[in-house]
């Protein structure tokens, strides 16, 4: 399997060096050259799979020869090793709903389940090939955590995560900062998460810097937490279905940054049996927006209860612009033109019609979000988190819709105890975080700045460790 660039600037790489390149070096996403197309046989004997097995069944499909088959089933035992659930991404049952709990890995989110992978896949690589990577990220909330967590005291890698001061919750912010690991360094930026994501792509267009510095990307930009998260959406239905290929799920998708929502689009397109995926947002509703009308415009980001989808640029959207425009670089290069010029593009009607066949949407309120976690635990007594609260809203007129449980409710317990009054006892990685240590820099919301950070730390480590 070889890779592209949505934007047309790449020639086609392999999945090692797509995997360490992150972003394309022209500025777009890398995608396959091709999306497989699964069997009925592969997808009934699939079903049967507990969650390790089938991870190395699906990756096998697109790491192809980069990686022997031998050592990627030792990648994914010991990326998985760390979860505190023997069946990883479960499903329970509560009340009126299915939920697909992803909060069972080290950070308690679900960017565990690509990120505890990613992390040794670098490892791997860098130590097959050599060299080191310095890589860099925004966070709205759990990406930081769980890319830290990753790659935490690995050998050749330094690990520099942006996040928005003060918007992010407590236990997300302590749980980056009070990793004081030497290769882990935590930035505050004065100002918002687009902000942040703004600044590292800036830095990866800087291709002089990208090239001396090695950098390379653990957000949703990188191809391999999109391919890993496609794992959870087989394992689901394989449990819901077993291998009933009649049985289609829909799934509700709390998303901001459009890259687990994508994962289960790609799912799809490999020939999974999924009916409806809801895109399910809160008041920042750039993308169920576009699913209604086909325009994508950005606006003010809003500070909401669920601020790990307090995002206005999803940085994931170029990838499903690149199959929704029939894999057509430069017609994505123009509305992404268009986009800059004006700051906003839209798609024609055909392809609206097509959004629509493919995802539904609905943007939720805080007050909203808060009755439902209100609603569930008095109906059931399960907690759920205000991002997966956004979801189960979100898919209110599809009853059977299996809900992505994104991450523990004890990570934003403020907003459980203003819906029910009771904070949610904390799960094992949580337990004594506001009691520990803590490191950090703050910094302005400007590349220049991140940059020369970086410069120095990494300038100072390299001549204290030659």
């Amino acid at each position: 399997m070889r890779y592209l660039s949505t934007r047309g600037g790449v020639e086609p790489v392999g999945f090692a060096e797509a995997v360490m390149m992150g972003l394309g070096t022209d500025g777009g996403l890398l995608v396959p050259e091709r999306i497989p197309t699964l069997s009925a046989d592969t997808l009934t004997g699939w079903s049967q799979l507990s969650f390790q097995p089938l991870a190395v069944e699906i990756l096998t499909l697109f790491v192809g020869d980069s990686i022997p088959r031998a050592d990627l089933v030792g990648l994914v035992e010991r990326s998985y090793s760390t979860f505190f659930h023997p069946e990883v991404t479960p499903l329970a049952e509560h009340g009126d709903r299915q939920w697909l709990e992803l909060f069972h890995g080290p950070t308690a989110a679900f960017k565990d389940v690509a990120l505890q992978l990613l992390g040794h896949v670098f490892e791997y690589l860098l130590a097959r090939e050599g060299g080191v990577l310095r890589i860099v990220g925004a966070t709205s909330g759990d990406t930081g955590s769980a890319a830290i967590y990753g790659v935490r005291g690995k050998a050749g890698i330094e690990i520099f995560i942006l996040h928005p001061k003060g918007r992010v919750s407590p236990i997300q912010e302590r749980q980056m900062t009070t990793v004081l690991d030497a290769n882990v360094h935590n930035i505050a930026v004065q100002g918002t998460f687009d902000d942040a994501q703004r600044i590292v792509k800036t830095l990866f267009n800087d291709l002089p810097f990208k090239q001396q510095y090695r950098l390379g990307a653990v957000n949703s930009i990188n191809l391999a937490r999109i391919l890993a998260q496609t794992i959870y959406y087989f394992y689901a239905w394989g449990r819901i279905s077993g291998g009933d290929l009649r049985r289609r799920v829909s799934f509700s998708v709390p998303t901001g940054n459009f890259g687990d929502v994508f994962a289960g689009w790609l799912a799809k397109r490999m020939g999974l049996p999924i009916d409806r995926l809801i895109v399910a947002t809160n008041r920042n509703a750039i993308l169920s927006r576009f699913v209604e009308t086909g325009v994508y415009r950005a606006g003010e980001v809003y500070h909401t209860l669920s601020p790990a989808m307090d995002i206005q640029l999803a940085s994931n959207f170029e990838r499903y612009l690149y199959y929704l425009l029939d894999e057509d670089p430069a017609a994505v290069r123009a509305l992404l033109a268009e986009m800059e010029q004006t700051g906003q593009l839209q798609v024609d009607g055909e392809r609206q019609r097509r959004v629509a066949e493919d995802f539904d949407a609905r943007a939720v309120s805080d007050a909203e979000t808060l009755a439902e976690i209100r609603r569930v635990y008095r109906t059931s007594g399960y907690l759920l988190c205000p991002h997966t609260a956004v979801g189960a809203c979100a898919a209110a007129d599809t009853t059977d819709a299996v809900v992505l449980a994104t991450a523990h409710p004890a990570k934003f317990d403020a907003a459980v105890v203003k819906a029910i009054g009771i904070a949610p006892p904390p799960p094992p990685p949580l337990q004594g975080l506001l009691e520990r240590e803590t490191r950090c820099v703050e910094l302005p919301a400007e590349a220049e700045a991140v940059s020369r950070f970086m410069r120095e730390t990494l300038d100072t480590s390299a001549r204290e460790h030659p």
